[in-house]
């Protein structure tokens, strides 16, 4: 089911023509489609008014094509993460996205939804890392977009067009992504710092210096509970992938950095570490607890979770949050004692009309049914932008 609706059929393509055939009839028979990868996104966005016909793409779950030498690997819409990651390890090459929701999700799943995690710091996003496309659009037609190689100009870019589209110009089937070198070595780092105030200048120090950390995330006090010791008014979690002296001089400048703003610090197990800090963000499976991102200037985000904290303090919430620090993205979850729907939505507007000044943005993730019955999960959409994607989709 898609937030409660359920659809009248679920049909289970094992190729790109298949697929094809399906939009054909949908598009004949005005059937409204969902395509489904993981499922760990169904959440995101509003109730659908009606579910026909869901596609999944779990058969869809190939590695194409890998071109080593080019750094380069053609996926099919339904392969995971952690699938790639297996065959690429030999290769000493990764796929630099990491969601907080973990390498169980599909690689098509994470570009229609325009996920990222805190390696984008480094890396960027799948706009960032999509050579092409191959998709199919709503009338069945099959269409390529982009290209195979790392250069190449020619065309529009479709490709950066369909990252986060969620499905609405046409269903991703294949993919191909550009590739990165698995570093050497990798060390992750968590600081604590007494409050934001200190955190905040940590962060612009650490900006202007010539450290590359790949994460720089930032942990409210209750994130920071969940992944580490307790006792600081917020985290900082820095890694560096390189060479190992590098890793290692790097970590040790990030530590004496922390400490001039009040800082302590030490290493930590980066793997468990990131996992552990995905999941601390994720709502329970109960649907009780409500998950919104908000989208700032990296400069405001720091206000933006000052903001947070005290629109649920006033409420008797709790809030866990972890912010991408140099890209200005807060991930946040809202716990509280009482229903959901007697807070959430004035909590929500309120937020939303903080942000309108600093052009940021906050999205409804995930929610109770009785909350998504109130707020609108995108939020206000200008006029002009709702008009080009309008004209985009019907483009397409």
């Amino acid at each position: 089911a898609v937030l409660g609706v359920t659809p009248r059929w679920v049909a289970f393509p094992g190729n790109v023509e298949e697929i094809g055939r399906l939009l054909s009839v949908a598009c004949e028979e005005r059937l409204a489609v969902v395509p489904v990868g993981s499922g760990a996104a169904l959440a995101l966005g509003n109730v659908p008014s009606r579910v026909d016909l869901a596609v999944s793409f779990s058969r869809l779950d190939k590695v194409v094509n890998h071109a080593p030498d080019d750094l380069t690997v053609k996926v099919q819409a339904g392969c995971s993460l952690a699938s790639l990651a297996a065959t690429l390890a030999p290769h000493c090459q990764f796929l630099p996205l990491d969601p907080l929701e973990g390498p169980g999700r599909t690689i098509g799943g994470v570009v229609a939804t325009g996920a990222s995690g805190p390696l984008r710091f480094r890396y960027g996003t799948a706009r960032d890392l999509l050579l092409g496309v191959r998709f199919v659009q709503a009338d069945g037609t099959i269409t390529w977009g982009g290209a195979n190689v790392v250069k190449s100009v020619t065309g529009y870019d479709i490709p950066k067009l369909m990252v986060g589209s969620l499905g609405t110009l046409g269903l991703l089937a294949e993919m191909t992504l550009r590739l990165h070198p698995l570093p050497e070595a990798e060390g992750t780092w968590l600081l604590i710092f007494p409050g934001l105030k200190s955190a905040g200048s940590f962060i612009r120090s650490v900006l202007d210096s010539p450290l590359q950390p790949n994460r720089l995330e930032l942990l409210s006090s209750r994130a920071l509970a969940a992944v580490g010791p307790a006792g600081g008014a917020v985290g900082m979690a820095v890694s560096f992938g390189s060479v190992a002296e590098a890793v290692s001089s790097q970590g040790a400048s990030t530590l004496d950095l922390g400490h001039r703003y009040g800082g302590e610090g030490s290493p930590v197990a980066g793997r468990d570490f990131w996992a552990g800090l995905g999941k601390a963000i994720l709502p329970d499976s109960d649907g009780g607890e409500i998950r919104i991102s908000v989208a700032t200037p990296p400069s405001e985000l720091l206000d933006a979770l000052a903001q947070v904290e005290r629109l649920a303090a006033d409420r008797g919430l709790g809030v866990v949050a972890t912010g991408e620090a140099g890209n200005g993205l807060l991930h946040v979850k809202l716990t509280g004692h009482g229903p959901a729907e007697e807070w959430a939505a004035a909590l929500i507007s309120t937020l939303r009309d903080w942000l309108i000044p600093v052009e940021g943005n906050c999205v409804v993730e995930s929610a109770p049914m009785a909350v998504r019955e109130q707020v609108d999960a995108w939020g206000l959409v200008g006029e002009e932008t709702f008009a080009i994607m309008s004209r985009l989709k019907s483009e397409f």
